[in-house]
């Protein structure tokens, strides 16, 4: 069988960010934007929308939403019905090693370190030292990529992440019998060395105020990799490394390094960003790729794909995904309650009154109405009941009974003369996110309370808790005070770690965090548990809701397969519960 990967075997192949029949790899360094193209050509990989297997989908393989159809190749992942030649994950796999060998070649022989590309010297000299750094950010992050998808367990205990690949040789093809899988731990190292040469070469930032030539630095190279976005991936990596999953011996060192990383972008964002624009107790948008909120944003683009695909076909939709109430759940009441606690004023028979307002940004439900924010206009109302237009079951609508509020433009509607459509992208990294980082790990270093690199993991949570949803009403406890946090924060580390999983539940939701989350935080006898469970839909009558199992997760393993053709032909070690993949 022919390798998934040989569509980039060695040799012209490396010429495809500017095919061009006069230039072979001899005459290579006589084409300066061909060499810039090894860049830009990673770039252009990176993914660009959350509608994909690796956002929005990958978070219906966990408990918080289901896809509708019943042949997505991810809806069968999620039920165990996948096949070696089907898996969804193949794609990235290939996206990956494609992206690092365009920026291996771009520094074999530090090639692209001493290309001229301008005529300007001191001008030249920026973009050289920019366009170095680049490369080693594209390949740590294209790095991570792999290791976060594919790096797992063996079948006799080892922890084993990626095959780490340098130069830019196709070995997979070449010489395949060379490839084999480094440990976690040598790719933790990899990527960490990738983002410290990043680092001596990237600006600090990519902001106006900081940049000294328009063409070269600032807004125009605010969808690239800066200090800030690399010292956000480092936070991410040691994150990673330090959960149980990847830390079997409980290394602080690796916590302590998440926290001090996630901390200094903090500081970046409230100190220097702070000054010019960024202020954490106001809302932020989804539809505005400038968003101060942002640390790092892919391109963007303006369509109507994810209205279409939260709203149901009543509203011009195809209800082709849906929340689910194990979420739905997982949001507490108005108070910071969870709606378990007797406190919160939970009203089981009206599920929807008094909640988080993050709630209401997040889930439409039955009953909910879609007002249009620039007048008011009532433009449509969510029937799911049992003779509803929008009520699972019927075509065109979503299997829970809920849809997806978040990323939506609430000013679009498909009856209008002129449909209104709104720039949208990936928000790699952003505010949230790091608040997030930094009280997992600061609170497993030194608790709920303690200081640590100048926060504490309270004040991280309340910096999400209490601000302002994305549409502008105020966040819990708008006195200032939240007393179920502080209660949690006073009872120690393993019951404010419970609080930090669920605040990353609700803020990171359909970003294509969760399913990652809970395969770090497992541990080998707690996998099924964990992974392996019922998602749930209500069920309205006129007098009452009960609630009813959409599907059961049947996952047969924690870890994802690696790619069945490249693991055959290398002779790969294949992550555990997978060997029938050889």
């Amino acid at each position: 069988m022919i390798s998934s990967l040989v569509v980039f075997a060695a040799g012209c192949d490396f010429l495809d960010p500017l095919p061009n029949g006069f230039v072979t790899e001899d005459t290579l360094g006589d084409f300066p934007s061909y060499i810039r193209g090894f860049v830009d050509k990673a770039y252009e990989k990176m993914p660009t929308t959350y509608i994909s297997n690796e956002y929005l989908y990958l978070d219906a393989a966990t408990d918080d939403a289901v896809i509708t159809s019943s042949s997505s190749v991810m809806h069968k992942y999620a039920k165990g019905a996948i096949s070696p030649d089907s898996c969804p994950f193949d794609s990235y796999w290939t996206r990956d090693y494609k992206s690092i060998l365009y920026v291996n070649k771009f520094l074999e022989n530090n090639v692209g370190k001493t290309t001229r590309y301008l005529v300007d010297n001191a001008n030249n000299a920026l973009l050289q030292k920019y366009l170095q750094g680049d490369a080693f950010a594209l390949r740590a992050w294209y790095e991570f990529d792999l290791l976060r998808k594919f790096g797992g367990r063996s079948a006799d205990g080892k922890l084993l992440g990626f095959p780490i690949i340098t130069s830019p040789v196709d070995v997979f093809n070449t010489d395949p019998e060379s490839v084999e899988r480094n440990t976690y731990d040598e790719c933790v190292k990899q990527i960490l060395d990738d983002c410290d040469s990043a680092l001596v070469y990237l600006p600090e930032a990519n902001r106006d105020w900081l940049g000294v030539h328009s063409t070269l630095d600032g807004a125009s190279r605010w969808k690239r990799f800066d200090g800030v976005s690399i010292k956000a991936l480092k936070a991410m990596v040691y994150l990673y490394w330090a959960s149980p999953a990847f830390n079997p011996g409980g290394d602080q060192s690796r916590w302590d390094n998440a926290a001090k990383y996630a901390a200094e972008v903090m500081d970046f964002k409230l100190t220097k960003d702070g000054a010019h624009g960024f202020d954490p107790s106001k809302k932020f948008t989804w539809l505005w790729p400038n968003e101060t909120e942002i640390i790092m944003t892919s391109d963007w683009a303006s369509n109507s794909n994810i209205e279409k695909l939260f709203y149901p076909e009543g509203f011009r939709g195809n209800g082709s995904y849906g929340a689910s109430q194990n979420l739905v759940d997982a949001f507490p009441m108005a108070n910071g309650y969870p709606i378990t606690d007797s406190r919160s004023g939970y009203d089981p028979a009206n599920p929807y009154v008094g909640r988080d307002p993050r709630f209401y940004s997040t889930i439409n439900y039955n009953g909910r109405k879609v007002e249009r924010p620039s007048n008011g206009e009532i433009m449509y109302q969510f029937d799911m009941t049992p003779e509803g237009n929008d009520v699972a079951g019927k075509v065109g609508n979503s299997l829970t009974n809920y849809y997806v509020r978040k990323y939506v433009n609430l000013e679009w509607n498909l009856n209008d003369d002129k449909v209104n459509t709104q720039p949208r992208s990936i928000y790699y990294y952003r505010w949230a996110q790091m608040c997030l980082v930094f009280a997992e790990a600061a609170n497993q270093v030194s608790g709920p309370k303690a200081t640590l690199y100048g926060y504490t993991p309270v004040q991280a949570l309340t910096y999400l808790r209490s601000r302002p949803t994305n549409e502008g009403t105020p966040g819990i406890s708008t006195s200032g005070s939240d007393p179920y946090l502080d209660e949690v924060a006073g009872l120690g580390k393993e019951a404010f770690d419970a609080l930090v999983r669920n605040e990353r539940r609700i803020e990171l939701c359909f970003e294509g965090q969760r399913y990652d989350d809970l395969r770090r935080w497992c541990t080998p006898d707690s996998w099924k548990e964990v992974l392996n469970v019922e998602v749930k839909k209500p069920v309205f009558s006129s007098t009452s809701i009960t609630y009813e199992t959409v599907e059961k997760r049947a996952f047969s393993s924690q870890w994802l397969p690696l790619p069945y053709y490249d693991a055959n032909k290398c002779g790969l070690v294949q992550n555990e519960g997978w060997e029938s993949w050889r």
